[in-house]
């Protein structure tokens, strides 16, 4: 059985960055007088310069130390760092590249790591993993513990951009099929998922589709979100691997990363693309809620808008197995030719999901 950690807390509320402390101090008691590094990059030190100083006040000792790379270079180098100052509390401020330096580099440590999102763009505010560039554009998966706390300011998450939330909607959305492909895996190899994860996915899911406000920049619907975002990285962490939460749609943009690199889409977006093209492959009729919510939110997938040609389209496809070669999906027993996937991508274009989801391609 699968050991696993969780969260002291999930705090939600507006200007409570301004009080780290005094939110941690019942899970941490005497948390104000720990040495205290906070991680962040300097474009987020010059917008957020007054919130980082009254984070600051909130402990005896703390510095902020500035990443720019998103590198595993640059997650060793911080533990090094956080090693030789014998610094106990490292704070993640940022977004996906600075949480996942901070997370790594607090992990290698073994130092208490607090997750401090600016934005809701993916689950790895939440996850046990890191993503990590390793030579070149080349990047990797790391394990790590999650957040021993996570504190989400919804003051500062209501000026993220709002196509940053669309795509913390889109690493969402794609719990469709990622849990079809994960209950396909463990049949193929005559095994069972673990259900309490598969329910907490599930429900991040669920919580999403059927929440029907429609401000993108309401609090109430950047709490659904957070809770989403992070059910998904615990349910991660609960069944120890990433299936609950990433299965062919994931190879898919791990594809576009991979063997194109031209192209630029945030990694949410990409899978809420690769979503559609999924649930073809599975056969998924019951997807009105799916279609709705990214309607709803008006979520761009026209791979046109990004500059993925059918050409892209359909290699990034054909090559998306080879990605993790150790995950079986629904792409090991579908139809992957060039004609298949060149209908699917002039459907796709056409931006009318709801038929290419009822035809039978």
């Amino acid at each position: 059985m699968n050991r696993f950690n969780l969260p002291y807390n999930l705090i939600m509320e507006e200007g409570v960055f301004e009080r780290v402390d005094e939110v941690m101090a019942d899970c941490v008691p005497g948390i104000e007088k720990k040495k205290v590094v906070i991680v962040t990059e300097s474009m987020l030190l010059e917008i957020f310069s007054h919130c980082l100083a009254e984070i600051q006040r909130d402990f005896k000792e703390s510095e902020i130390y500035l990443v720019e790379q998103g590198s595993f270079d640059t997650a060793v180098t911080l533990a090094k760092y956080i090693c030789m100052n014998e610094i106990t509390v490292v704070i993640g401020f940022g977004g996906g590249k600075v949480l996942d330096i901070a997370k790594y580099a607090a992990f290698i440590s073994k130092a208490m790591y607090l997750c401090l999102p600016t934005t809701l763009s993916n689950d790895s505010l939440a996850s046990p993993v890191a993503v990590l560039g390793t030579q070149g554009d080349n990047r990797q998966t790391f394990g790590c513990k999650i957040p021993s706390g996570i504190i989400v300011d919804l003051d500062v998450i209501m000026t993220t951009p709002e196509i940053q939330l669309k795509s913390g909607i889109g690493d969402t959305i794609s719990k469709y099929t990622a849990l079809y492909d994960w209950k396909l895996d463990a049949k193929h190899h005559g095994k069972s998922v673990n259900d309490f994860a598969y329910m907490i996915s599930d429900v991040a899911l669920t919580s999403l589709c059927y929440h029907e406000e429609k401000s993108l920049k309401s609090k109430s619907f950047l709490k659904v979100l957070t809770q989403a975002l992070v059910m998904g990285g615990l349910a991660m962490e609960i069944s120890g691997s990433s299936r609950p939460s990433s299965g062919s749609e994931h190879l898919f943009c791990h594809s576009l990363e991979e063997n194109y690199k031209e192209i630029h889409i945030m990694h949410g977006m990409a899978v809420a693309m690769g979503t559609i093209p999924a649930a073809v492959f599975q056969k998924r009729k019951h997807t009105e809620k799916l279609i709705h919510l990214m309607k709803t939110h008006k979520m761009d997938i026209n791979p046109k808008s990004y500059d993925i040609t059918k050409e892209i389209f359909i290699g990034a496809w054909q090559k998306a197995k080879e990605t993790r070669r150790e995950r079986y999906t629904i792409l090991n027993e579908t139809d992957l030719s060039q004609e298949r996937l060149g209908m699917i991508y002039d459907k796709m274009v056409e931006g009318n999901y709801s038929q290419l989801l009822d035809y039978d391609c």
